[in-house]
């Protein structure tokens, strides 16, 4: 019975040796590092929207540009991580992310949407190094019972991170931006908008943008410019932080795992990777999860803006709530695993984010956005374990199989901008018809994350089955 011996070893063998404590909690604080990434940028589609005024496809652009990185960067990571070391993944990572995020001088200087872009693709150069070196090293740092644990523990820093990174965006970025200041007047220079719906309140203070762009562009220009160097600060601020990061990893010894292979047999890797269906299976739900994981988050705002009027800063708070609500989940969760197999765990969730999305989509009011909020707790044991489960006991080729599975990240390029077309079909007032009913645009779109919880849940259940088999 290998399963249950495993189980057995499982809860006796140490989730992470005390001889690797040290590097292991160094090594952790990678996936800090691209929270913060992630989750300062998710709200730069919304501000770009309306710095630029352009549409919400358009602005969904910057998960295109973030995300594509991941996609472009996670192969050649892989063999460069396989034909060197880990160490020396983790050195070019962080040198690419503090680049790409030092671009964001010359962007805002230059006052170029498409600039801003390139600055995140290169910055997620880095991110896809990162997340291609950390996530399988943590797997190797210790007793392959434990693995899954292990980078769910590791995990649980990434939103951490990714809070701190909601936090600056709220209170030092979209508090503060002149684009914010304008709606507010707005909004009290107009008192009647309050007796109309979200979704006219925001295309009347659009076109009173566009209007005061085109009758005083000096003055729309400098207020542009002004938004864009209080957007620039926390990536500045961020670069210096990893270029420490970047000197402290130079100097640090880091373990050699075991079986530490330097030579690249790239064909026969990938034989071995597409005849194993739990890897390729694993790959389509990681792409699934983060499309769900990004329109989740990224779109909160425009629910919040446009459902129930509040202003950006006020819509992104709940943003945080929701982000402190799946950190605490990650560490439920990651102790629950001792118990539960991972498959079976993920299923549940799975199922229960897909009741939450359509809570999202067809409650009213705050019970809608509560919905949502919550489906955050339900994604918190997903990305790890998707991780954890399709490379469970590949030893050396997860080394390449990790790219895969960050490769599938390029599901928070493709998604969001599709949902974002969803919600530019309404009409004035924001509304979308399907059939004879009628219902907010922004609702509507969360039929995209719908799909994506299904697909979770499939692969959860067929992994839970090989289990017990």
């Amino acid at each position: 019975m290998p399963d249950a011996n495993n189980a057995a070893a499982a809860k006796h063998d140490p989730v992470v040796p005390a001889a690797i404590l040290l590097p292991f909690c160094l090594v952790t604080t990678l996936f800090a590092l691209w929270g913060f990434a992630n989750d300062v940028t998710n709200p730069l589609v919304r501000a770009f929207k309306e710095i630029f005024l352009i549409s919400n496809a358009q602005s969904s652009l910057v998960q295109t540009a973030f995300y594509g990185g991941y996609a472009t960067m996670a192969l050649p990571a892989a063999i460069f991580i396989r034909r060197f070391s880990y160490k020396s993944g983790i050195l070019v990572g962080l040198g690419l992310y503090a680049c790409g995020a030092l671009l964001f001088i010359p962007a805002s200087i230059m006052m170029e949407f498409s600039l801003f872009l390139v600055a995140l693709y290169i910055l997620t150069f880095g991110l896809a190094f990162l997340e291609t070196t950390a996530n399988p090293y943590i797997l190797a740092m210790g007793p392959a019972s434990t693995a899954t644990r292990r980078l769910n523990l590791a995990q649980a820093f990434n939103p951490i991170g990714s809070l701190v990174g909601m936090v600056v965006a709220s209170n030092l970025v979209l508090a503060s931006l002149n684009v914010t200041e304008f709606r507010d007047q707005q909004m009290q220079a107009n008192p009647q908008y309050a007796q109309l719906l979200p979704g006219e309140i925001d295309a009347r203070i659009n076109q009173t943008l566009r209007d005061f762009r085109d009758s005083d562009p000096v003055a729309h220009q400098a207020m542009q410019s002004g938004d864009l160097i209080t957007i620039r600060g926390p990536y500045v601020v961020i670069a210096l932080v990893v270029l420490t990061m970047l000197a402290i990893f130079a100097v640090a010894r880091l373990p050699q795992v075991e079986g530490d292979d330097r030579q690249v047999h790239l064909l026969e890797t990938v034989r071995r990777l597409l005849r194993n269906r739990r890897y390729l299976g694993g790959v389509v739900a990681q792409t699934f999860y983060v499309g769900a994981q990004i329109m989740c988050w990224t779109f909160i705002i425009h629910y919040a803006m446009a459902n129930l009027k509040m202003s950006l800063p006020e819509a992104q708070r709940y943003n945080i709530i929701a982000m402190m609500i799946f950190c605490s989940s990650r560490f439920l969760c990651t102790y629950m695993l001792k118990y539960v197999s991972p498959g079976g765990l993920l299923m549940v969730l799975a199922l229960g984010g897909a009741a939450l999305t359509l809570g999202t989509m067809f409650l009213p009011g705050m019970a809608g956005l509560y919905s949502l909020i919550g489906i955050s707790a339900c994604m918190s044991l997903m990305f790890p374990t998707i991780y954890g489960i399709a490379l469970d006991g590949m030893g050396e080729d997860a080394k390449v199989g990790s790219a895969g599975l960050i490769f599938a990240i390029v599901g928070g390029a493709l998604m969001p901008p599709l949902q974002g077309t969803i919600i530019d079909w309404g009409d004035q007032a924001g509304n979308l018809a399907l059939g004879t009913m009628t219902m907010p645009a922004v609702s509507a779109s969360f039929v995209l994350p719908l799909i994506c919880f299904v697909v979770i849940a499939i692969y959860g259940f067929r992994t839970h089955l090989l289990r017990q088999q």
